[in-house]
């Protein structure tokens, strides 16, 4: 079935991982002055319908590399124009973000990561794979904000619960609250209640959406 607006029409070359056309459009998106966010959004839904269309036995890995690289390039390109038309503070609040231990998957961390930079916040990402121990460590040393634990496949929410534990024994020693958020495609708010966690988003623009509402002083 042929897409029936432009904005499906971009999301479904990226589910067909069509490198040439979604990267065309992404210059012709911007070219017309179109909000760069915008863009992202859409590219995240894109790869979103990667995920269910591997989930569901149609691509293989190999495909979910490939739309990864996709959006990697989606990205080189729409960032500069995301700095350029965001006014950086300075005074930011500090955010702490990394994927749990277990888990590699760091698109989403990708994403916000980049955006919560452009709008001003002081981000230090730990990558991915990340142990509970390093999250504490890196919390006592950088008394973040914000800490973003980000996580996609179900195996990732007991690393979650293990990771926000010990946070909450930094907070108690030191008596300093550090609102914890998580996210990922699969979270909701039981998840997030189950792990202990503040806060929970699924994509980035609701991510950063919520670091402002939290920190209203810092931008």
């Amino acid at each position: 079935m042929k897409p029936n607006t432009a904005q499906e029409q971009f999301i479904q070359q990226l589910s067909d991982l069509q490198e040439i056309e979604i990267l065309d459009a992404v210059r012709s998106r911007l070219a017309e002055n179109e909000d760069p966010l915008a863009i992202i959004e859409d590219a995240q839904e894109g790869m979103r319908r990667v995920g269910l269309r591997y989930e569901q036995g149609e691509y293989y890995l190999s495909a979910l590399i490939m739309a990864a690289e996709i959006f990697r390039e989606i990205m080189e390109i729409v960032q500069p124009v995301v700095v350029e038309t965001q006014v950086a503070s300075t005074g930011s609040g500090i955010v702490l973000l990394g994927t749990v231990q277990g888990d590699i998957h760091d698109i989403g961390k990708n994403i916000i990561s980049i955006l919560a930079s452009c709008y001003g916040f002081v981000v230090h990402d730990l990558g991915v794979d990340v142990p509970p121990e390093i999250f504490v460590a890196q919390a006592e040393a950088l008394k973040p904000d914000l800490i973003g634990l980000s996580g996609l496949i179900t195996a990732s929410f007991d690393a979650m619960g293990q990771t926000i534990a010990l946070l909450r024994q930094v907070e108690a020693r030191t008596g300093r609250r550090m609102p914890i958020i998580i996210g990922g495609s699969q979270i909701d708010e039981q998840i997030c209640s189950f792990v202990g966690a503040d806060y929970w988003v699924r994509s980035a623009m609701d991510g950063i959406l919520l670091f402002q509402r939290l920190l209203p002083n810092a931008l």
